[in-house]
């Protein structure tokens, strides 16, 4: 119904979203201990219901146009994964994969927040984005420690020019 409505009626709607996500506090950061369960000795790490959760969210939330919202509990995410070992092909490599493209989902949907004059605090932007930076920074180096694949490639890239 979206789709075929003037774009009037889709501002509206998003815009009506946002709000209700303010409203209920979706913006807040949840726990982010326990969603990935770690490996024991050469066991590898996987991903938990929890984190599920949690992306379900950080989805919500980019898709209303709220990326910076959404960055802020992605840092969170990748922050978890340092120390943590996983195997290739593995599901956790695969949901790793796919936290890489929210992040470039949540960026995209940040800039056009900035595009749309609804962020307000400058500062506050500028500080989720070195969050997010350093900690996929941090990953980047724990895994190269283990010989790891490094997950989050295309957030990297789309992280290394863009200024706040």
């Amino acid at each position: 119904m979206l789709a075929t409505s003037p774009p009037s009626v889709a501002a509206a709607f998003t815009s009506a979203a946002r709000q209700r996500l303010q409203r209920v506090k979706a913006t807040d950061i949840p726990d982010t201990t326990d969603i990935f369960l770690a490996g024991s000795g050469d066991n590898a790490a996987c991903p938990t219901e929890k984190l599920d959760t949690i992306l379900l969210r950080i989805r919500t939330l980019y898709g209303s146009g709220m990326g910076f919202a959404s960055l802020k509990i992605l840092a969170r995410i990748v922050a978890a994964t340092v120390g943590l070992r996983w195997e290739e092909d593995s599901t956790m490599e695969d949901t790793l994969a796919i936290i890489d493209a929210d992040i470039s989902q949540a960026i995209q949907s940040a800039k056009e927040e900035i595009d749309g004059g609804r962020v307000t605090n400058f500062d506050e932007a500028r500080e989720v984005v070195h969050e997010l930076r350093s900690a996929i920074n941090e990953s980047q180096t724990d895994t190269k420690k283990w010989s790891g694949d490094f997950p989050f490639e295309r957030a990297a890239a789309s992280l290394e020019y863009w200024r706040v």
